[in-house]
Parts: C-alpha cells; sequence; structure tokens
C-alpha cells in the first residue's frame, strides 16, 4: 500500500482512470464486433468513430487502429 499522501492520491486517480479506460475499451470492442458481425455503412461508420476515439485516449496505438479500419472497410466490400 502507499505510505506518502501524493502516493495515495495517485492510486486513487489511477483506480478511477483504469475504469475509465475498462468502458472505453468495452465499448470499442463491442462496436467492433458487430461491425465484423454484420458490415454495414453505419456499424463501421461507428467501429471506426470509436477506433479514432480510443487512439486519441491513448488506449490503442495509431498503427493498430489503422490496420483494424482497413480489415473492417475490407470486410464491406466483400
Amino acid at each position: 500500500m502507499p505510505i506518502t499522501k501524493r502516493a495515495i492520491k495517485k492510486l486513487r486517480h489511477d483506480r478511477v482512470r483504469t475504469k475509465q479506460n475498462a468502458a472505453a475499451r468495452h465499448l470499442l470492442e463491442s462496436k467492433v464486433k458487430k461491425a465484423r458481425k454484420a458490415p454495414t455503412a453505419t456499424t463501421l461508420s461507428q467501429a471506426f468513430g470509436a477506433v479514432d476515439h480510443a487512439v486519441k485516449n491513448h488506449l490503442i496505438h495509431k498503427n493498430a487502429a489503422s490496420r483494424l479500419k482497413s480489415r473492417l472497410a475490407k470486410r464491406l466490400k466483400k
């Protein structure tokens, strides 16, 4: 357990941030899963938005996002 005041505050802050990241990750995964299952223009648009939001908040790397978007777009073409 943290000893200093600053470490206690940091732990509290980290727990909040962990919850927020988990919620954002869950949203991203659900949108991508929906886009994979039924690739339409609207589901793809929602998935792209979720991916871009995840990159902006440093949840995933921009190259990983690019690769994911490319693969989803390829599914829509088929």
